[in-house]
């Protein structure tokens, strides 16, 4: 069918730079709304919501089968929790610490996910995807400037190591819902398996909302500038995620996806011209070789 080819090369990379730019600005919009008292558990309940209703739409409007496969469900739960969980501990991040290294740690996934598979009987990494990470890690190691901290007489402050520590949650908690995607729901058709992940990710933001397990978590916007940036939050994360999901089919994802990281330097140029959140020079070139690193990672030869 016509409408199944491939866009042109150039149309589908620009396209990708723009739905990273708008996943970037989701994330610039994220910090505004939680510095204004937003809730975490209210951006991520406003965020999957509107999502998933969008995917709901698109599946029933393409009359997609719900069965699910025998011996799925509890996977797919686990999944949906999974990504719960990823959202959770990157937005806790990104109120905590600079938005583009909060990025920049969530986005080791990849190494995370190649450790995870070769434990569970898969291959083990080969040498050049070895190298790659370790660069990756010399990278981040400047990008979070763990040097000058360590140097330091006060040390790294509280609130940076936990929001360090939750984006590499974020990044383990993606890399182990990567995993059962590719090794338990491979079965399960993907707009289904998007849509019943949103709906578990809806559904535990509201219970955890209600039984107030995250003190503060549905706290609404204190001002109306708050509430402008949870609606740009849930615009372009929205936005992003509907036409990325309806465009996936034409954009030749395993060519081009390494595209999509350009995400870190979008949020990088976005808080510094938005947020006043200016990186030092060498944080500048660890998060570039981080970045550089990724790409290669991701990137597939045989493409």
């Amino acid at each position: 069918m016509p409408a199944s080819l491939p866009f042109p090369r150039h149309i589908a990379v620009l396209m990708l730079v723009l739905l990273a730019c708008a996943f970037a600005g989701n994330h610039i919009a994220a910090r505004f709304a939680f510095d204004d008292g937003t809730g975490l558990l209210l951006a991520i309940l406003c965020r999957s919501g509107v999502a998933m209703t969008v995917l709901t739409g698109l599946v029933l409007w393409q009359r997609q089968p719900l069965a699910l496969p025998p011996g799925s469900r509890r996977w797919q739960l686990l999944l949906g929790l999974l990504i719960a969980t990823q959202s959770l501990c990157l937005y806790s991040a990104v109120a905590r610490i600079p938005v583009a290294l909060a990025l920049l740690v969530g986005n080791t996934f990849p190494i995370v996910l190649a450790l995870l598979t070769w434990a569970l009987g898969g291959g083990a990494p080969s040498r050049r995807n070895a190298l790659l990470m370790g660069l990756i890690l010399v990278g981040l190691v400047f990008a979070l400037d763990v040097p000058a901290r360590l140097a330091a007489s006060e040390g790294a402050g509280p609130e940076w190591t936990l929001g360090v520590g939750l984006a590499f949650c974020a990044a383990c908690a993606f890399a182990c819902a990567l995993w059962i995607t590719d090794h338990r729901l491979a079965g399960l058709r993907g707009p289904v398996r998007s849509m019943l992940t949103l709906m578990i990710v809806f559904a535990s933001m509201a219970i955890a909302g209600a039984s107030g397990l995250v003190p503060g978590g549905m706290s609404p916007p204190s001002s109306p500038a708050g509430w402008v940036a949870l609606g740009a939050l849930v615009l372009l994360y929205g936005t992003a995620f509907s036409v990325l999901f309806v465009s996936v089919p034409r954009l030749n994802m395993p060519q081009n996806a390494p595209v999509m990281n350009v995400e870190p330097i979008a949020t990088l140029l976005f808080g510094w011209v938005l947020l006043d959140q200016v990186l030092g020079g060498m944080q500048l070139i660890g998060g570039a070789i981080v970045v550089a690193g990724i790409v290669l990672l991701t990137y597939r030869r045989d493409a």
